[in-house]
């Protein structure tokens, strides 16, 4: 009988103290996210709100509820100090005089929501922050949640797809748990998930080409020349239009993803956000035995400066993470 996430994470040994029903709580909000993504276009949810973002994106309405859900949640349950989100302007402390928690949520709600009006896949990613060092009990602030993704101490993803999956790291290697909708439980289906060293799969958005710095259009030169290159091997490429798409199937089967900057006014310092999507997953791939950069840079030792920071990202299987770097060099 498959272990339940809850029996999984009794299990983990020197896990930090009020993490496990964190982790609980967060997997528990992703149940009610699935089924509201299932019924989007039965409630009506589907399609733009008519707004953007602080990151200047356009808002779907999926979004807002989606980050809803986690924020009310998470700021009442006395676990966390705080959330950020890419969908919120600013951090959320809980407010004064409520109990409060140890933890920062950092979440995207809604990854990949251009997806959603075409039944494709879309996931949530959330990374958790301790309170630094002599804050434990005060109001969070934006400075808290400024820590670089070595700092983490549990990262993960849910995808909703043909399945419902949760994809999770407590430092102790990365294991997927599948939702049962029969009984609500999460089940442990895959442990110790491993990238491989090698492969013949990339995922990029080949339609920026013409705005790709130098090393990226050497690398994707090279794996599209296939046989008839200088690497002498076949490649295929996938693409999904959502990071927790392509970043699954790498984790699944290997591969390499990459969103890195380009010459582009607005791309010269990447398009993906650190702290909501770039530090989580490269703490699972690397959990995972991968590599995760910005192209040159470890993601991880990145040290944030500001909540909203973007940064170019290339992931995956270690010699091909390797190899680009090497461009860069």
């Amino acid at each position: 009988m498959s272990k339940t996430l809850t029996q999984f994470l009794a299990q983990q040994n020197g896990l930090p103290a009020g993490l496990a029903p964190l982790i609980d709580d967060i997997a528990r909000l992703c149940t009610t996210i699935s089924d509201t993504v299932n019924r989007g276009a039965i409630a009506g949810i589907l399609g733009s709100l008519g707004a953007e973002n602080v990151q200047g994106e356009e808002q779907k309405k999926l979004d807002v509820i989606a980050n809803d859900i986690l924020a009310e949640a998470l700021l009442a349950g006395g676990r966390v100090a705080g959330v950020a989100s890419e969908e919120m302007d600013f951090v959320q402390p809980v407010p004064a005089g409520q109990p409060q928690g140890d933890y920062l949520v950092v979440y995207d709600p809604i990854d990949g929501s251009s997806n959603i009006d075409v039944n494709g896949v879309v996931g949530t990613i959330f990374s958790i922050l301790a309170m630094p060092q002599g804050r434990s009990g005060q109001q969070a602030t934006e400075a808290d949640f400024l820590q670089p993704g070595t700092a983490q101490v549990a990262a993960g993803y849910v995808i909703y797809g043909p399945q419902t999956t949760l994809v999770l790291t407590v430092g102790q290697g990365v294991h997927a748990f599948s939702l049962d909708r029969n009984t609500g439980a999460w089940l442990q289906t895959q442990e110790g998930l491993a990238v491989p060293k090698s492969t013949k799969e990339f995922a990029i958005n080949v339609a920026y080409q013409r705005h790709w710095e130098a090393p990226i259009s050497r690398y994707i030169d090279e794996v599209i020349a296939g046989k008839d290159g200088a690497r002498g091997v076949d490649f295929n490429m996938r693409w999904m239009g959502s990071m927790v798409g392509d970043v699954h199937r790498v984790l699944t089967r290997g591969g390499i993803f990459l969103y890195p900057t380009d010459r582009r006014a607005n791309m010269r310092s990447g398009k993906l956000r650190l702290m909501y999507e770039a530090n989580p997953i490269a703490l699972l791939i690397e959990q995972a035995g991968g590599q995760a950069t910005d192209g040159a840079r470890r993601i991880l030792d990145i040290a944030p400066d500001k909540l909203h920071q973007r940064v170019g990202v290339v992931l995956g299987s270690a010699d091909e993470v390797e190899r680009i770097a090497d461009y860069h060099r």
